[in-house]
């Protein structure tokens, strides 16, 4: 008997991110989406047990691509492109089922990781043992490396974020108990969760997000407007860790903007990427080496401005956590209207 599964529209909301992978958005998401609400309703079939699919049709891309073939190439490129459904289908199956598990992350980072370096290997082994030409050895080390650098590199990113929200947390949070002040919140998030923000054009929009007095204005209002100022306390103090970042790429905000709007992530050229234009367009289109190398390139021009971009954030970073420790400093932030 079918269980009771909402409808295609809700299991959308429940199951697809916010922002993704472009790939993902236009050439996953229509087709996997669908195909998980089919699956909840009719089977029992678990996440653990679509990420094993997954991995195990990725071997069989392998398998194909060992061949070196141009025939073998297409169908391995379509093989490997049904195991990225598969395994996107795992996460969007857990979400609407509940059924996810710390276990069932762990099985589908390391298998990811396990397919693309045999798929490396038997693809660019495949492509050396038809024309034994060393160069392909070469490219299934840059490939493997390149994969382990982007994840290696986020999770890095990832932590040191982390720390730095939690150390302005933890001032805001004695700053707050000291002096009564608002709770805290950070711009990126307040963007992310409203790109109809526009900075630079909507002021509409915009408007919750605009700087307001500073804190010790506030305060020094308070004897004379006491009803005015206990609002002003109430509004979330905003720390933006982007602020350098936008002042010297403001268009890139308009940019952003309009990704988040179409649920896809600024990130344009991620691990994802590199993989469908590695294992996808090159072995589809018989330009193996080619497509190696414009992905690979993309791959580091988008982690080096990633990188650049961490740089500036550090720099916003320590200038708000200096405002702490200077009396005669207000924290750098603004203030979100209720």
């Amino acid at each position: 008997m079918p269980r009771d599964i909402p409808p295609l529209a809700e299991v959308r909301r429940i199951t697809e991110k916010k922002r993704d992978a472009w790939w993902t958005v236009m050439l996953v998401d229509p087709v996997a989406t669908p195909l998980v609400r089919w699956i909840a309703r009719h089977t029992r079939a678990t996440p653990n047990q679509l990420t094993w699919g997954a991995f195990l049709v990725g071997l069989g891309s392998a398998a194909c691509f060992a061949q070196g073939d141009w025939r073998w190439l297409l169908l391995g490129a379509v093989l490997y492109h049904v195991s990225f459904i598969f395994d996107c289908m795992d996460g969007k199956l857990a979400r609407l089922t509940g059924t996810g598990s710390v276990f069932g992350a762990w099985l589908d980072f390391v298998f990811d990781r396990i397919r693309v370096l045999v798929c490396s290997v038997a693809l660019m082994g495949g492509q050396y043992a038809r024309t034994d030409d060393v160069l392909y050895l070469w490219l299934a080390l840059a490939v493997a490396s390149l994969d382990s650098l982007r994840y290696i590199d986020s999770l890095e990113i990832f932590k040191i974020r982390h720390g730095m929200r939690k150390q302005i947390k933890a001032r805001m949070r004695a700053a707050r108990k000291a002096e009564n002040q608002a709770e805290l919140a950070f711009m990126e998030d307040l963007l992310r969760e409203n790109p109809e923000a526009d900075l630079e054009t909507d002021r509409d929009t915009v408007a919750p997000l605009e700087p307001v007095a500073s804190l010790e204005a506030t305060a020094a209002d308070a004897d004379t407007a006491p009803l005015d100022a206990t609002a002003a306390r109430r509004r979330p103090a905003v720390v933006d860790l982007h602020q350098e970042f936008r002042r010297r790429f403001p268009w890139w905000v308009r940019c952003r903007n309009f990704l988040l709007r179409h649920r896809i992530r600024a990130h344009l050229i991620s691990g994802i990427e590199f993989q469908m234009g590695v294992f996808i367009i090159g072995p589809a289109i018989d330009a193996v080496v080619a497509t190696t190398v414009v992905s690979g390139a993309l791959l580091l021009v988008f982690e080096l401005a990633i990188i650049y971009k961490l740089l500036l954030s550090t720099r916003d970073f320590t200038r708000t956590i200096d405002s702490f420790e200077t009396p005669d400093r207000v924290p750098v932030t603004t203030s979100v209207n209720p």
